[in-house]
C-alpha cells in the first residue's frame, strides 16, 4: 500500500513538473543589421558624413589659400609682422580644427543616439513578441557573443522578428 502511495506521489510530481518552459532564441546582429529602420539610418547619416567631408574639405582649401596668401604677405613684411600673421593663422588653424572636431563629434552622438533607439525598440519588440505568444524565454545570440551555442530551427525565431519588425515600420 505504500509504495502504491509513492508511486502516486512520483507520478503527480512529474506531471506537475512537466509543464516546459517555451524558449526561442534570436540572432541578434542579424535582426539589428537587417532591419530597414537601422538600414535607413545607415544610409542618411552616410549623406550627412558626406556632406560633412564636403564641407571640411572646401574649408581646408580655403584655408590653404589663405595661407598662401599671408606667407606671400609675410616675405614682404618685416619679422616682427611676418610673426603676427603666421601666429594668427595658427590660432585660426586650431579654431577650425575644433570647430570641425566638435561637428563630428555631434554627427557620431546623433548616429549613435537614432542606433540606441532602433536597439531599444527591437528588445522591446522581442519581448511583447514572446509575451504574446506564451513564450517563457528568448534568449538572443551573435557571433561575437554566442549565448546559444545550438538551437533547433524551429526554435529560430530570428525570422520571424525581422519581419514583423520590417512590417510594423513600413507602416
Amino acid at each position: 500500500m505504500k509504495n502504491i502511495f509513492y508511486a502516486a506521489a512520483v507520478m503527480l510530481a512529474f506531471t506537475s513538473c512537466q509543464e516546459q518552459a517555451k524558449i526561442g532564441f534570436v540572432d541578434n546582429g542579424t535582426v539589428i543589421n537587417d532591419y530597414q529602420e537601422k538600414k535607413d539610418i545607415e544610409a542618411k547619416f552616410q549623406a550627412k558624413e558626406e556632406a560633412f567631408r564636403k564641407k571640411a574639405d572646401s574649408v581646408g582649401q580655403a584655408f590653404q589659400l589663405e595661407v598662401q596668401e599671408t606667407q606671400l604677405t609675410a616675405q614682404k613684411s618685416s619679422q616682427a609682422k611676418a610673426q603676427e600673421l603666421m601666429g594668427g593663422l595658427q590660432q585660426k588653424q586650431q579654431v577650425l580644427q575644433q570647430r570641425m572636431q566638435m561637428e563630428q563629434q555631434q554627427l557620431q552622438q546623433e548616429f549613435q543616439t537614432e542606433i540606441d533607439s532602433v536597439i531599444s525598440k527591437v528588445k522591446k519588440h522581442v519581448k511583447d513578441y514572446g509575451k504574446s505568444n506564451g513564450y517563457t524565454y528568448i534568449l538572443g545570440t551573435s557571433d561575437a557573443a554566442a549565448t546559444v551555442m545550438y538551437g533547433a530551427d524551429d526554435k529560430d525565431l530570428t525570422k520571424t522578428i525581422l519581419e514583423a519588425l520590417n512590417k510594423e515600420y513600413k507602416k
